[in-house]
């Protein structure tokens, strides 16, 4: 559990700075005296809002001057060559504040300091005090430390280009979701922000909770919705599901009295029964064979055919279902699915979801397909981690080179760790990182050498699995 802090004080700062602060663009501010290494205090935006998001702990407290390479300095922070010169002809010396920075679980609004301006750089007294945790913070340990060593050290940023660019795509973000998508993974990439703070729950798709609880429907639980609005309510999210999995839905065939529940045209044909209430009748199997037949005859036979309802399949439905090739999945099933997709997109291949939808009930088939899944994103994620460990080692040499690491190296560093299995030789080490480092993953980077053993890959983002 984490400690809680009262914090009285807030230090004043531009709103531009904390904007940064708390967006993980920087780790400094620029106060007018020195702070305590240790000290606590909100951060007060200088402006008539007076809106209080986040909370700040100095962990170092520099005192620089003319003679610090300014150009550098203003590459690792989020001012230019100009703003520091001029700061440093009013008051001679630049106190540099390097900023631990944590969320406040919501917005804290306290009334507006008259002399605020007055104020900038300076502590101000809270009205009230601030309880306050570091349950939130902007960034992990790892790239907080990361940073705090470069920004003391003046290394220059690797990535110098790419911040520009995120700069330019922030002012699209706001009005444009792809915008603020890509804004988000550059924030990650950079090291700007973690994917916990960024990965929040979409509202638009809290529908994927309700996928169970739709398929097991009972009269006591819908006494004010008839059996026939209960089933289309089924069918309709059955639909959504599918579709989010990446099915072509053909809307043609809605269900209804006498219609066929569904029918997904690609990437393959797929024809589908769905059945709300406590357990799914035994005539199902003859019913999805007879309207599919009927429907589309040319396809129908060779066609996946699936019902999706509650409980376990009586006997005589298992059996039909297995003379028709038919699987049949649970509702719960397919909300697994669902959310496996929502957590990771793109992770489940529907031509290899296809191989385990066998005739019969098949959920123990499908969650053996998801149990796979969730291992060769494991496998991906400790080859990742792998290669930032080593990162990491080589950060700390004092023969640093900075220059990635071989598929041998990489190999070795992941065998040697007893609990990763299945241990790999190097070819499958290499097929693993060239996936890793494609631009439309972007988890490593990669400096082509002259053949593939001569190939280097360096740590770029983590692959989180929820």
């Amino acid at each position: 559990m984490n400690q809680q802090f009262s914090i009285p004080t807030a230090l004043c700062l531009p709103v531009p700075d904390i904007e940064a602060l708390i967006q993980g663009r920087t780790i400094a501010a620029l106060p007018r005296m020195f702070i305590r290494p240790g000290q606590r205090f909100a951060l007060y935006p200088a402006d008539s809002s007076a809106s209080i998001k986040a909370w700040a702990k100095c962990e170092l407290c520099q005192i620089l001057d003319e003679t610090k390479p300014l150009e550098i300095l203003s590459k690792l922070t989020i001012w230019t060559p100009q703003v520091l010169k001029e700061i440093l002809q009013k008051q001679q010396y630049l106190f540099l504040a390097y900023l631990r920075v944590y969320q406040l679980p919501q917005l804290q609004e306290i009334s507006v300091n008259p002399n605020i301006q007055e104020k900038l750089g300076k502590f101000v007294s809270l009205p009230n005090s601030l309880t306050v945790s570091e349950a939130t913070p902007i960034l992990n340990d790892r790239t907080f430390a990361q940073r705090k060593h470069q920004l003391e050290k003046l290394e220059p940023s690797l990535y110098h280009e790419l911040e520009e660019l995120q700069s330019a795509i922030a002012s699209l973000s706001i009005s444009q979701p792809a915008a603020k998508q890509l804004d988000d993974d550059m924030k990650v990439f950079l090291g700007w922000s973690s994917e916990k703070l960024i990965k929040q729950p979409d509202p638009d798709l809290a529908w994927i909770n309700n996928i169970a609880a739709l398929g097991n429907r009972s009269k006591q639980e819908d006494e004010w919705k008839n059996n026939y609005q209960a089933g289309t309510d089924f069918e309709n999210i059955v639909r959504d599901s599918l579709e989010f999995l990446g099915f072509t839905i053909d809307y043609a065939h809605k269900g209804g009295a006498g219609g066929l529940d569904l029918f997904c045209s690609k990437p393959y044909p797929l024809f589908g029964e769905c059945k709300a209430g406590k357990k799914i009748p035994n005539p199902t199997a003859v019913q999805l064979l007879n309207l599919g037949t009927l429907r589309r005859p040319d396809l129908f036979n060779q066609a996946t055919k699936l019902i999706i309802g509650p409980g376990q399949a009586t006997t005589q439905l298992q059996d039909a279902a297995k003379v028709h090739n038919m699987a049949i999945i649970n509702p719960e099933t397919l909300e697994k699915l669902v959310k496996l997709q929502s957590n990771h997109r793109n992770s489940i291949d529907l031509f290899k979801l296809k191989e385990y939808l066998k005739a019969g009930q098949s959920d123990e088939e499908v969650e053996k397909y998801i149990d796979q899944v969730y291992k060769e994103m494991s496998l991906r994620s400790q080859i990742i981690t792998v290669v930032k460990e080593l990162s990491e080692q080589d950060n700390q040499s004092s023969k640093a080179t900075h220059q990635g690491f071989t598929v041998t190296e990489t190999r070795v560093h992941y065998n040697a760790n007893t609990t990763h299995n299945p241990k790999l030789n190097d070819e499958a080490v290499h097929d693993l990182l060239i996936e890793l480092s494609s631009p439309l993953t972007g988890y490593l980077g990669r400096i082509k050498g002259s053949d593939w053993k001569s190939d280097r890959f360096y740590f770029l983002r983590n692959l989180l699995i929820n």
